[in-house]
């Protein structure tokens, strides 16, 4: 069943697991707006020989609707006048894997196309696809790690449903970060999830508490943009699958509650065409002129392309000085106050993005970490001295406050344009815009314990 080691399977090793019997299913995923993954459980035989060169159609919807899945005005992607009409998964059968908490499984993930054989430039593994190219133009690759932080509830999906998400049981009732007792309480779940993600492929590192009630995080080997990517996604799915199978339930949400968020920060670094290190070189850090010049893009640039760091309203919830999320566009050595923590030395000198919380889409984020770094290069940029001190009361341009400040500046980005096209920024805005309207349309509990008697 291809390389047992490693749980990666090629189109090839799939068919003879096929033909072996022991695969019978293949998930045909697509990433949509809000980073989830999306598409059908294919009959592995009829994908393999029947479906005709590999092409999956399925509804364009999937790529212009908001959480609930609604059919949404103002994407020009599609729309009633349109037909609602169909765009075709296209397999990228280098990124296949084996699913080892479901029977007899595989997944593979997608680029998407039209119908006409053109790519959709609004996929978000597309438009990560389009940054991967610009830095191979200068023959570089980039490599990345994404740190995910989920809270577990001792309830059920269905029973957290059912109280509106009320009053759940975190799997523990106390701060546990760092605390072995702590993470050997929900052993039996995290060492599962371990054990699963490994079989998929995924070098797993570590697992830790973290400081919100329930709170841990999972961390694996970093890898190619594209390929962390998809680990990102399918971790994420297995997390909440593993947790429905084991009476359990899990949130990646940036702000569950009034303590700490769950957070995922993306660490960053290049590799040139020969494996060497583009970040290292002579400077005082040990770094080179390029770090220093995608370092300060970075900095410059975080606040416009911010919608593909923080994409929901919840998101900017969990910008709270003193909470770890950092508030403030600077960067220090190993300081967890700045939006960008520097880290590691030599050939593993690399930058760590705080901005981005559990629910971001992590193919926009890195797309957009890159075009700030590259923007930073091209403009001759170099990164400011770095921040010693407490970056919550630094006298420094802040991230973004809210969703629609965000989605303005996105809008009115320059580099944004440049980057990704006028239509993927119309797409995103027009996302965004989706998700507050339908934010401020809502009455909240917080609306209604504050005003039912006493306003």
């Amino acid at each position: 069943m291809g390389d047992q080691r490693t749980g990666r399977l090629t189109r090839e090793s799939l068919a003879a697991a096929v033909a072996e019997g022991t695969i019978d299913t293949v998930l045909v995923a697509v990433t949509d707006l809000q980073g989830r993954l999306q598409g059908k459980r294919m009959d592995a035989r009829f994908l393999l020989e029947e479906s005709g060169d590999d092409r999956v159609e399925g509804c364009a919807y999937v790529l212009a609707s908001d959480v609930d899945m609604r059919t949404l005005d103002g994407f020009a992607l599609t729309s009633w006048d349109q037909g609602y009409g169909d765009v075709v998964l296209v397999p990228d059968w280098g990124s296949a894997r084996v699913v080892p908490w479901h029977d007899a499984t595989a997944i593979v993930f997608c680029d998407v196309r039209s119908t006409a054989g053109d790519a959709v430039a609004v996929s978000p593994r597309q438009v990560l696809e389009r940054q991967v190219a610009r830095l191979g133009e200068r023959g570089w690759t980039g490599l990345t790690g994404t740190e995910l932080e989920f809270l577990v509830f001792t309830d059920r999906y269905e029973d957290a449903w059912s109280r509106g998400y009320r009053d759940l049981t975190p799997a523990n009732q106390y701060n546990v970060d760092y605390s072995l007792l702590g993470t050997g309480r929900v052993e039996p779940f995290l060492g599962r999830v371990r054990r699963a993600m490994r079989g998929a492929g995924m070098v797993v590192e570590s697992v830790k508490g973290e400081c919100n009630f329930g709170q841990h995080e999972i961390a694996f080997r970093y890898a190619g943009l594209l390929d962390k990517c998809d680990e990102h996604g399918l971790f994420k799915l297995g997390v909440k699958e593993i947790a429905a199978q084991e009476g359990l339930s899990a949130t990646f949400m940036a702000k569950f509650n009034e303590r700490e968020g769950n957070s995922c920060h993306i660490h960053l670094s290049l590799r040139d065409e020969a494996g060497r290190p583009v970040f290292a070189g002579d400077g005082p850090l040990g770094e080179s002129a390029v770090f220093s010049a995608f370092l300060g893009g970075l900095i410059a640039h975080a606040r416009e392309l911010s919608l593909l760091l923080a994409p929901n309203v919840n998101s900017y919830k969990r910008f709270v000085a003193g909470s770890f999320a950092p508030t403030a566009l600077a960067w220090g050595l190993d300081n967890r106050t700045c939006a960008f923590r520097v880290v590691g030395h030599g050939g593993g000198l690399r930058v760590e993005c705080r901005i981005p919380g559990g629910d971001v889409n992590p193919y926009l984020a890195e797309a957009a970490l890159v075009a700030a770094g590259l923007a930073g290069i091209d403009e001759g940029r170099s990164a400011p001295p770095p921040y010693a001190g407490n970056a919550y009361e630094a006298d420094v341009e802040r991230v973004p406050a809210t969703l629609g400040e965000a989605i303005e500046l996105f809008e009115g980005s320059a580099l944004a344009r440049a980057a990704f096209g006028d239509e993927v920024v119309a797409h995103y805005a027009r996302a965004g815009r989706v998700e507050l309207e339908s934010f401020q349309a809502a009455v909240t509990d917080w609306e209604r314990i504050r005003g039912f008697e006493r306003l």
